[in-house]
Order: C-alpha cells, then structure tokens, then sequence
C-alpha cells in the first residue's frame, strides 16, 4: 500500500513540477538576453507573477514529493517524475489555446507504457535509510562536478538549443542531487521527529541544491525553447536519480531476463520524452509567451 501511495504522489508531484514550468517558461522568455545567468535575471523573475505563482505550485510539489519518497524508495519515486514532460506540454497547449498535435499524444502514451512497463519490470525495492559521510563526499563532489562542467560548456554559447539542453542537463543533476538529500531528510524526520530533521545537514543541503536547480531551471528556460531543455532536464533527473538510488542507498532493481522488459519500456520512454516536444509548435511557443 505504501508503495501505491509513493506512486500516486510522485505522479501528483509531476503534474505541479509541469504547471510550474509552463508558468516559469512564460516568465523566462520575457528577460532580457544579457541578464541571463545573474543576479539581473533573478530580480526580473521576482517581478512577474507567473514565475512567483510557478514557485508556490512547486513548493507544492516539493511537499509531494517529499511525501512519496518518505514512503517509497529514489528508484521508485525520481522515474515517475518523467511524466512531468508530457504534462508540461499538455498543460502549454492548454495556456496557449492550441491542440497538441496526434503525434504528441501518441508520443505521450509512449512515455506512460514504457515507464509502467520499466517500473513493474524493475520493481524497485529495499536500500538503506543512511549512507556513509564518505559515500556523502563522493556524491556531492561528482554531483557538483558534472553540474559546474554542463554549466561551463553553456556560459560561451549564443541563446539556442545547445544553451539550453546544457542548462537542462545541470538542471537535471541538482535536482536529482536534491531528491537524494530529501530522502534522507524525510527518513530522520520518520525515524526521529521534527527536531532531528532541522538539526540534520541533509535538511538544508537539499533547501540550497534545489534552490540552485531551479535558477539553473529558469537559465535553461531562458536560453531556448522546450525542445531543447526538456528532454534533457526529464531523462537526466530519472537516469541520475536512478543511479544515485542504487549508489548511495543501495536501492536494488530486478535483473535476469526482467532487463528485457526493462530495456523495452525503457526505449519507449526515451522515444517518448525526445518525440513529445517536438510536437509542440513555433506558434505554441509564441502564444505561450504572450499569454
């Protein structure tokens, strides 16, 4: 039952990351092309309301996503998350009053098959509820890492997709870095209470990663269009997710002949989520940013 219950508020927290990115989206297209990456960029979003209503959904979000991974495991939780992408783009054509084209909906049916068939062939289970501070170390140091390398290749490009999906990778890095630290935070705030979990350093180290993610979020909005920075920011959150559960939990996932389906409902999912925004239109784009 609990298992049931992760899953059903890591689908709710999908569906609130999705109505805050469109609102984010809306936001970033509207700054100006030299304050991205600055303090400028951040005094601009702070001005427009649909970038402050984006942050309350997911703050909302957050609060769902705690919820299921303090009832589920990483592996379970973190690949659900990439229904997000269908949902953002449901939700832009929605905004923007123009129906998303057939071959987005059957690339959105794609992603919801794969990811049922990967999951129940995975079944993802068990891991420990601490990690060592070396394993800590390691995860911190390679996240930060790969985070400030996407970050560095993006800086010297001119605004287009490759600024975008770079910014979306890094993006795609602190977030699943944040859900790590979350989980451990929720696991001290069950075992131990309130006072444990504000005294714990996971508490405020997952409050600072994700709050870099979502500025990395708005550079990625920022720099091109969904195209390009969703696919990255929705693959990569699962895949270093997924990664990051075995490595610092010890999550573990079936293997045998169950890496068949898995693979198959894998491949599904990744032809879905690199389909999905390309159906989403020019026009689309630009009804979505005068709305």
């Amino acid at each position: 039952m609990s298992a049931v219950l992760s899953a059903l508020f890591a689908l709710l927290t999908a569906v609130a990351n999705a109505t805050g990115t469109v609102l984010q989206r809306i936001a970033a297209r509207r700054v100006p092309p030299g304050d991205a990456f600055s303090v400028r960029l951040v005094r601009h979003l702070l001005r427009s309301p649909a970038w402050l209503g984006g942050i309350a959904v997911i703050v909302g979000a957050a609060a769902c996503q705690a919820l299921a991974l303090t009832l589920g495991s990483l592996s379970l939780v973190q690949p659900i998350l990439v229904t997000e992408l269908p949902f953002t783009l449901l939700i832009a054509a929605a905004v923007s009053r123009r129906p998303l084209p057939a071959a987005g909906w059957v690339a959105s049916v794609m992603v919801a098959a794969g990811l049922g068939l990967a999951l129940a062939a995975a079944a993802p289970s068990g891991g420990d509820s601490e990690a060592s501070a070396g394993m800590w170390a390691v995860t911190l140091l390679a996240s930060g890492g790969a985070m400030a390398v996407c970050v560095l290749a993006a800086l010297p490009r001119a605004r287009g997709k490759a600024r975008a999906a770079l910014f979306g990778s890094a993006s795609a890095i602190g977030y699943a870095l944040t859900a790590t630290l979350m989980k451990a935070a929720t696991d001290t705030f069950e075992r131990e209470g309130a006072g444990a979990f504000f005294a714990c350093w996971q508490t405020y180290a997952f409050v600072a990663a994700g709050a870099c993610a979502l500025f990395l979020l708005a550079n990625a909005m920022e720099s091109g269009p969904l195209v390009a920075s969703q696919p990255a920011l929705t693959l990569g959150e699962a895949l270093v997710s997924l990664a990051l559960g075995i490595m610092v939990y010890g999550e573990r996932v079936r293997g045998g002949w169950w890496l068949v389906p898995e693979a198959v409902g894998a491949v599904m999912v990744t032809w879905g989520v690199v389909v999905l925004p390309r159906a989403d239109t020019e026009g689309t784009e630009r009804a979505e940013g005068a709305a």
